[in-house]
């Protein structure tokens, strides 16, 4: 847990350094010219510093539909989603561990993982996803992705009767499983986070919503969820409050700055006044909302009204990657085109600062990790700066946001554990994690099912299409 970095490169300011720095009990000590070694010593020549990025938002277990998912907005692609065979434990575990291994190759030392829960096994569920990160070492913020309400009562009901199944599970019993998963699992001085993560207002009761204010207040967690993704979700928040769903989620508390919402692609003007002045972060995914055309959220106005916001890679079947990388280059250049004000404009040291900085404050851990900072816990990553794809010598930041880094992660430590060495996570044999990826699937095709054919059709009407 001691050691130091000598000669490496770190961004101050709007120039670059040359600096040792030295970590001591997985905390920085000091960072200076020519320091005294302690512990061990780590040449940091020709290579580049950095805080951890947080990978804010995905769903582990969808590794093992990306790829196959078809081309379609949301409400369908989750009828889709739903038609797939049900998973089990050894697949939970092994996405997980895939999901960390991507996360960490590409620069982030943190991932919010919404974990989908097997019915029934929702406990079970959760351990295992929990047994894979800490095997990995990654700092891992275990979000249960939970409902009480059923697929069909996620779209807007327009002028139709739509009656809809009753959930299978209750909500006091989903609260329970809930307050189980925070007694059982919640460690932070071991980097396993619990979080509390309604999915969303699509499919969520207010008594589930409230529920879980109370829960985080006990336990002092943060909250998690999606918000306004889609059309079809802000006219549903419509439908079902009469005003928009951020209105609503600040009327019974949910928003302050411990909750992170995830895409917030459909937002009023006063919706993000009210998430600047409760302190809530916004997530944003670019890959997923381009992938099922929900839409561009507007960050740069979120910027401009002082919302936090970081970044995700959502999960890997509504994009097909946990490249976090790829995710903050899309997520930062994709606003080129929706103001034409170019001050207004992403630049790479600000999307660093948004997905290290930015991600941290969304976990309320901003304190703790996320930069550059004597004191900070040892959340860092060292990029190889004579790696192809980072070359010629130009400007590093520049080069590494804005490019097509590949291979470029030398060491990752996180709570001052190195877990990645010349560009290899320590912990973990890849070639046999990709042979049982490989093992545990198959090639396949698919067909639309009769659930698909009928949400689709109350889809095509209500949205008028």
């Amino acid at each position: 847990m001691n050691f130091t970095i000598q000669n490496v490169l770190i961004p101050i300011e709007d120039d670059y350094a040359t600096v040792d720095v030295q970590i001591k009990d997985g905390k920085i000590a000091a960072i200076s010219s020519n320091l005294d070694v302690i512990g061990a010593a780590i040449d940091g020549k020709n290579k580049l510093l950095l805080p951890g990025f947080v990978n804010a938002h995905t769903h582990s277990s969808e590794m093992w539909q990306r790829g196959i998912m078809s081309i379609y907005p949301l409400e369908l692609w989750l009828a889709e989603l739903y038609d797939f065979a049900p998973l089990d434990t050894e697949q939970v575990y092994l996405s997980a561990l895939g999901t960390a291994v991507e996360t960490l190759l590409s620069g982030g030392t943190s991932v919010v993982d919404h974990l989908v829960l097997i019915p029934g096994k929702e406990l079970e569920t959760i351990t295992v996803a929990v047994e894979a990160y800490r095997k990995v070492g990654i700092r891992a913020i275990i979000a249960p992705l939970i409902q009480d309400e059923s697929l069909t009562a996620g779209m807007p009901s327009g002028e139709s009767d739509v009656i809809h199944e009753d959930y299978f599970r209750s909500t006091q019993a989903t609260l329970e499983i809930m307050e189980s998963a925070i007694n059982q699992f919640h460690q932070p001085d071991e980097g396993i986070y619990v979080a509390l993560a309604p999915t969303g207002i699509q499919l969520c009761s207010d008594a589930l919503f409230k529920g879980c204010i109370e829960l985080s207040d006990k336990y002092n967690l943060c909250r998690h969820s999606h918000l306004l993704e889609t059309k079809a979700q802000e006219k549903l928040a419509k439908e079902k409050y009469g005003c928009t769903a951020v209105e609503h989620l600040h009327e019974i508390g949910y928003l302050n700055h411990r909750t992170s919402l995830a895409h917030c692609v459909h937002l009023t003007d006063k919706d993000i006044n009210i998430l600047a002045q409760t302190q809530s972060t916004v997530v944003h995914n670019p890959l997923s909302n381009l992938r099922l055309g929900s839409g561009i959220a507007p960050i740069l106005k979120y910027r401009q009204a002082g919302v936090n916001v970081s970044f995700g890679c959502d999960g890997a079947s509504s994009n097909d990657s946990q490249d976090l990388l790829e995710a903050i280059k899309i997520g930062s250049i994709l606003h080129n085109v929706t103001d034409l004000d170019y001050q207004h404009w992403i630049t790479p040291r600000e999307s660093i600062e948004m997905a290290s900085l930015g991600g941290a404050k969304g976990l309320n851990l901003g304190e703790e990790i996320g930069s550059l900072a004597v004191g900070k816990k040892a959340d860092l990553v060292m990029y190889d700066l004579t790696s192809l794809s980072l070359l010629p010598r130009t400007d590093p930041v520049g080069l590494l946001v804005l490019g097509r880094p590949t291979n470029v992660v030398d060491s990752v430590w996180v709570n001052g554990k190195q877990i990645v060495a010349d560009g290899k996570v320590n912990n973990i044999d890849v070639d046999y994690l990709r042979q049982e990826l490989f093992k545990h699937s198959q090639w396949q095709t698919k067909r639309k099912s009769k659930t698909v054919k009928e949400i689709e059709a109350h889809y095509r009407g209500v949205m008028e299409l």
